[in-house]
């Protein structure tokens, strides 16, 4: 049986600064890079959750709101919010920083799942998050419907059996 472990000790803070080598021809940073930055925190999380090596699942919806310019500092915050046998579910959050101006802007999130596996590289059984914030226990509760989204349109899912969903939307 897997252990319990609080979501707020799987949260991760990364910082980088965004050079020129990171931008587009608009000197803004390129949204591939942020994706590998996202990759990384959160896999960081999911890791120190599980304790375990964990490879990328999926990437849920990514909206680029803010442009992320030349020189600013970008803080990525992961959090793992809930964990499904082997899988992991994990929350970023993207700022931007302009340390002159003090400026900073909300600019990303995204949640990233992640399946911990074994040295044979088979999925193996990762700890129960027990959320303890309000904000954790806000997305605890919605990781079953994001889950059960992901699966569905994964085609690894019937939407009929998507029970969750299925009352979000008063269908049953």
């Amino acid at each position: 049986m897997a252990k319990k472990k609080p979501a707020s000790l799987s949260c991760v803070t990364m910082t980088e600064l965004v050079l020129p080598n990171d931008t587009n021809t608009l000197s803004n940073l390129m949204g591939g890079r942020l994706l590998h930055w996202m990759d990384i925190v959160s896999a960081i999380a999911a890791q120190k959750h599980s304790n375990r090596i964990v490879v990328t699942a999926s990437v849920d919806n990514v909206s680029f709101s803010k442009p992320i310019p030349l020189g600013s500092v970008v803080t990525l915050n992961a959090r793992v919010t809930r964990s499904f046998n082997s899988s992991i579910e994990v929350y970023i959050e993207v700022w931007a920083e302009n340390i002159p101006s003090g400026e900073k802007i909300y600019s990303n999130t995204a949640f990233f799942t992640f399946v911990a596996v074994d040295q044979s590289s088979k999925p193996i059984d990762v700890n129960e998050v027990i959320p303890e914030t309000d904000k954790e226990k806000e997305l605890y509760d919605g990781a079953l419907r994001r889950r059960q989204l992901r699966l569905v349109l994964a085609k690894r899912m019937k939407p009929e059996d998507a029970n969750e969903l299925k009352s979000l939307f008063k269908l049953d």
